[in-house]
């Protein structure tokens, strides 16, 4: 088998060799030109010459998005703007957006890390990519888009939403992969049946997903629907974007392009270092970034790592498929609760749609989470002690998984708002 780059089956002695020649110059050159950086290092007594190789990273000071909005715009490129490219930014939703900056070396690398990625799926220059991630300061689009013609294949630069539009090509373009969330790949094909359309009936062979956490339920939904593969495809904006890691055939977690992004696990509360195969928050350094070089990035994303090599031939070390953010999580009268964990059952129930929204209210100074599921078609004919009969099976499925008890509404076929890019999927009503 050939692989895009060698970095990806080298051994541990010669990664780590990489990893600390690149982290020795990028911790140098924040030192020298990231003011906020210098100040941390101050502060805990580092000067650059104290880390000496990839060992010593874990003396390094984190990085949070918050740190990232207290130097807005520009506070933290390690270059001057004239040698920057390009500007990315977050949306700001939840506050001020994160702006981050690529040189010319910077957008060469993230090609090279899309097409390692697409690489690893079977994608090939003789597929037809209908990228349906947003185009604009969101990294999923342009970044899928240039790795994709690095690699050689035709592009189609749908961007999202426009969905009628999207099935309109993929049958007559002969689109070959599509990428896109998960959800919004979901929403196709659920739009298709409902135009008559088979979507099993295109020329699709693979599907990238990502930009938002997904289960392996879903995985099996959406392959079952379109008949393809559905490939894993991380990152995140702050890091580079989409390519930081991706699934290979063998699906035994995704691989961290750790040449270029060195990831640690912490306990999300102590921040301290856990070992391989224990579940934390997941941390990176970007030890080839030039405009903007990260150290110990707080991704908040949890899942665990391995080193172990993977059946592929890849040495990358893996990730598993993240489970949930600790900012993100909720906490329902003392329980750790997570999104995904209730998707994960819902998505084995045969009666329920892939659509569902939880809704957490307060009752009496007492925290409530109610989950709503729309039910597939043609089960409101049936008996009411059908709905009931399977309200009762979700309800107890998740208090044994979660021991909380949990009410659980079935509602009717497309109640439930759909999205045409990330899916909403948590109304908190604490918080009006």
């Amino acid at each position: 088998m050939s692989y895009w780059q060698r970095e990806e089956t080298v051994s541990l002695d010669e990664k780590k060799a990489i990893q600390s020649e690149r982290l020795r110059a990028t911790v140098n050159r924040v030192y020298a030109h990231v003011p906020f950086y210098h100040n941390k290092m101050q502060e805990l007594g580092l000067e650059p010459e104290d880390i000496k190789s990839i060992d010593d990273l874990k003396y390094l000071p984190f990085t949070t998005k918050q740190d990232l909005r207290d130097h807005y715009p520009y506070g933290l490129f390690a270059t001057p703007m004239e040698d920057v490219v390009r500007i990315h930014a977050s949306s700001g939703t939840t506050g001020q957006p994160t702006v981050v900056g690529y040189t010319k070396n910077d957008i060469t690398m993230w090609q090279d890390m899309i097409a390692r990625c697409f690489t690893a799926y079977g994608i090939t220059k003789h597929d037809i990519i209908q990228n349906a991630y947003g185009y604009g300061l969101f990294t999923g689009g342009l970044g899928c888009h240039y790795g994709s013609e690095h690699l050689g294949a035709a592009v189609i630069p749908i961007s999202g939403g426009n969905t009628k539009k999207q099935i309109q090509l993929l049958q007559e373009f002969g689109s070959t992969v599509i990428t896109c969330t998960p959800s919004y790949a979901l929403y196709i094909g659920e739009t298709m049946k409902n135009m008559g359309i088979d979507p099993r009936s295109t020329k699709l062979r693979v599907g990238v997903f990502g930009a938002e956490p997904w289960s392996e339920e879903m995985r099996e939904q959406i392959e079952s629907l379109f008949g393809i593969e559905a490939m894993d495809i991380y990152g995140l904006s702050e890091v580079l974007g989409p390519g930081v890691a991706f699934d290979c055939k063998k699906r035994t977690g995704l691989h961290i392009n750790d040449d270029h992004f060195v990831p640690e696990i912490v306990d999300a509360d102590t921040l301290e270092l856990m070992t391989n195969g224990e579940s934390g928050e997941l941390v990176f350094t970007m030890i080839t970034k030039e405009a903007l070089p990260i150290l110990r990035y707080r991704t908040r994303d949890i899942t665990k790592l391995y080193t172990d090599k993977c059946e592929c031939g890849r040495t990358l070390v893996r990730m598993d498929k993240v489970t949930g953010r600790s900012d993100d999580m909720l906490i329902i009268r003392g329980v750790n609760v997570f999104p995904s964990q209730i998707e994960s059952i819902i998505l084995k129930v045969a009666e329920t749609a892939p659509h569902y929204v939880l809704i957490l209210d307060r009752v009496n100074n007492l925290d409530t989470l109610e989950v709503w599921v729309e039910a597939r078609e043609g089960m409101f004919s049936d008996a009411i002690k059908s709905l009931e009969r399977v309200e009762k099976h979700i309800t107890n499925e998740l208090f044994s998984l979660l021991g909380l008890h949990v009410k659980v509404k079935l509602v009717e076929p497309r109640t439930i708002e759909r999205s045409e890019g990330k899916a909403k999927r948590i109304i908190d009503k604490r918080k009006k």
